[in-house]
């Protein structure tokens, strides 16, 4: 099974797709070809350096090509007050007493140090689909497991400050 993207997420990948092979590629060839130009190949770092980030770009290229084409899309809309994709939901931890926020986001945008969490995650399968003060119990493994009560779910449009490029 592919990764579950929403038809934006494909769009920008395409788009680094297209990025990546129209001037990134261009540009590592070019710098292969300066770095060659110097002379000697066995002594010269700025040739294994070039030849190592266009390798890069190729790779990067390469893997982005395959999650689209085995990726599951999914859809980006939810019910008005149930927590799904795209939703800004304040949960209570009961354990730790304490009120966290949360949008939930597809694996490939999942950055937990900026509070966007990956529906494929523990947290972010568990609350899909519940309502604001539903109770919810998040299974780490099979010895332990938290509850956590939904707060508010607000709703919110994909932006795209949380994108996927990287480069």
């Amino acid at each position: 099974m592919g990764t579950e993207l929403t038809k934006k997420d494909i769009d920008k990948i395409e788009k680094e797709i297209e990025y990546r092979k129209l001037v990134v590629r261009k540009e590592a060839i070019e710098a292969v070809k300066e770095a060659r130009a110097q002379g000697d190949l066995s002594e010269n770092f700025e040739y294994y350096a070039a030849k190592k980030d266009k390798n890069q770009n190729e790779s990067r290229i390469r893997y982005l090509e395959r999650m689209v084409k085995t990726a599951r899309v999914i859809s980006d809309t939810s019910k008005e007050d149930e927590a799904g994709l795209n939703n800004t939901i304040e949960v209570y931890f009961e354990e730790d007493d304490i009120t966290e926020t949360y949008k939930l986001v597809t694996s490939v945008r999942g950055n937990s140090l900026k509070g966007l969490i990956s529906i494929e995650s523990p947290l972010g399968r568990a609350l899909l689909g519940h309502k604001v003060d539903d109770k919810v119990h998040i299974k780490v493994d099979d010895t332990y497991g938290y509850d956590v009560v939904i707060r508010s779910i607000v709703n919110t449009e994909d932006d795209g400050s949380d994108g996927i490029r990287k480069f």
